[in-house]
Formats: structure tokens, sequence, C-alpha cells
């Protein structure tokens, strides 16, 4: 039997709500999802990638069909690494498009066998961004309708510049509550 397995790749500085709909939906599409942390240090994180791969491995592991890796170089050569038959991308809006169009067609230049599908999640989780989690975290603000409790956690102790390792501070986190059903 032929597994068809999807890279969803990203920062995920933190993982959002937002992201989690992305996974759980491509879950239900594909026999397998893997996750994939980008080292993506162009950026400055928050999370260190180890950090970020912890934090999302402890939001998925009620999926079954979903595991996390980090990768570091070109999406293209992951995919081709992991067996997957494509790539699946997250669209909150029209905004989000053009760079995520420009990304697929970058992509499929690479390596024309990479096919890029785009998941649209919940409108509730529309606005959501991983910046914008972030930013109302440093503020001092709720992030908790947006994010997991174990992120909520790991935003505090980020603003609060507290713990040494952040990854044993998510680790015995047990696995989130199901998501609401989606219909």
């Amino acid at each position: 039997m032929n597994v068809r397995t999807v890279i969803y790749p990203g920062s995920f500085d933190p993982v959002t709500r937002g992201h989690l709909d992305v996974i759980e939906r491509a879950s239900r599409i594909f026999d397998q999802v893997v996750v994939a942390v980008a080292d993506n240090s162009g950026k400055k994180p928050l999370f260190s990638q180890a950090e970020r791969h912890q934090l999302v491995e402890v939001a998925v592991r009620g999926l079954s069909n979903v595991e996390t890796a980090c990768f570091n170089g070109l999406l293209v050569d992951f995919v081709v690494q992991r067996n997957a038959c494509a790539v699946v991308r997250g669209l909150r809006a029209i905004s989000d498009f053009e760079f995520e169009f420009q990304l697929a067609l970058m992509n499929r230049r690479l390596n024309e066998r990479v096919e890029t599908l785009f998941l649209t999640p919940r409108e509730t989780y529309t606005f959501v961004s991983s910046r914008l989690v972030k930013e109302i975290a440093r503020l001092g603000g709720d992030v908790s309708q947006f994010v997991l409790p174990h992120v909520v956690e790991a935003l505090a102790a980020k603003r609060l510049g507290n713990p040494a390792n952040l990854v044993e501070l998510v680790a015995p986190v047990v696995a989130p509550a199901p998501a609401a059903s989606h219909s």
C-alpha cells in the first residue's frame, strides 16, 4: 500500500491554533503529515528550533498520523528525503497568497515533482499569526484563545526571561484536549 505523506513546513514561532487547524485538516486528507519545523534563523525567532519543535510535538500528540521533524536547507530536498507527495501551506488571507504562490512556483522550479496544496483555516483563525501572538504576549496580553496552554506558559517564561531550558518546561505537558469538531 502506498502511504501518502505530506509536509507542512513552517517556523511555528510559536505554533498557533490556526496552525493546528491546518494540521488537523491535512491529517484527514493524507495518511501521514510531517510538521517540519524550519531552522529559518533569518527571521530571528523568539524560540530556538529545538524549542519550537518541542512546542509543536506537544501540540500534535493526540493526532496519530502526525509526526514532527526539524529541517534545514531546501524544502524540496526535505520533501524528497521524506518521500512525500506534496507540501501543504496555510492561507489565512488574500495577502498571504502572493508570497505563498511565489514559494510554490519556486519549489516547483527546483523540483517539478513537488506539488503544493493550500488549505485555509477556520475563519475564526484567519487573523491569527505567530507574529501577532508574540507581540500580544510581549506586552502582557492574554493569548490563550490563540495558542494552547503549554504555548501560553512558554511565552510567559520567555517574557519573564525565565527558564534555562524551555524544552524541559514543555516536555512534561500532557497532550491538549482535541479541538472542536469541524463541521
